[in-house]
């Protein structure tokens, strides 16, 4: 025997537990694109609402994930295994549609939240100069 029960998967046995219910948020935040009226977060929660994939289908989010908008902010509510660094991808595909990859950026500012900030073009003069 190798070790590696091959039924394991087909038949759980009397000890296997359910999965715990993982409920994660993420927050994605759009205050600074919004203010300007650059990025309309409305119309950025839709986009994820029919972009999002469960189990390899857009369209399937049914109530293991929710997008809500709050204002400037869009959270994203799920009950199974999400990946923040998914949400990334998505918005800088969002981004790169609307034509906004150049003067925006996906940054991290805590374990849960991704902000769009615009890029900072450095405005030194002194450096000229040399």
């Amino acid at each position: 025997s190798s070790g590696i029960n091959a039924e394991w998967p087909l038949r759980p046995g009397p000890k296997t537990k359910k999965a715990k219910k993982v409920q994660k948020k993420f927050v994605l935040d759009c205050t600074h694109p919004a203010e300007d009226k650059i990025l309309d977060p409305a119309e950025f929660a839709t986009y994820l609402n029919e972009r999002i994939k469960v189990g390899g289908k857009t369209g399937n989010l049914g109530t293991n994930v929710i997008v809500q908008r709050e204002g400037f902010k869009i959270n994203v509510l799920s009950d199974i295994p999400f990946s923040k660094r998914y949400l990334k991808y998505l918005t800088k595909k969002y981004l790169k549609r609307s034509n906004l990859r150049d003067w925006l950026r996906v940054v991290a500012s805590n374990a849960s939240t991704y902000e769009l900030r615009y890029f900072q073009i450095n405005q030194d003069d002194e450096e000229a100069e040399d």
